[in-house]
C-alpha cells in the first residue's frame, strides 16, 4: 500500500474539500466536512479498498492522514 494512493482514497470521501488540502500531514478531523458520517465513510472505504476493519476509536486516535495510513498498514 502506498501513502499517496491512501491519501487519494481519503480525499475522495470528502466531496466539498479541495484535493489540494490533502497530504500526509492533513489533520482530517479539522476539515469542515468532518462528521460522524465521514467516520463511517472512511471505515467503509478502508474495508472495501484494503480489506481491513478498523473502528471509529482507531480513526479518532489518528491525528493525520499518515497516522490513519499507519493504523491500516499495521493490520495488513
Amino acid at each position: 500500500m502506498k501513502l499517496n494512493d491512501f491519501i487519494e482514497n481519503v480525499a475522495s470521501q470528502f466531496e466539498d474539500t479541495d484535493r489540494s488540502e490533502f497530504n500526509a500531514d492533513t489533520e482530517f478531523k479539522l476539515l469542515d466536512e468532518w462528521s460522524s458520517l465521514a467516520v463511517l465513510l472512511l471505515i467503509s472505504m478502508i474495508d472495501e479498498k484494503y480489506h481491513v476493519i478498523i473502528t471509529g476509536d482507531q480513526i479518532m486516535a489518528a491525528e493525520t492522514i499518515e497516522d490513519l495510513f499507519n493504523v491500516v498498514n499495521r493490520t495488513l
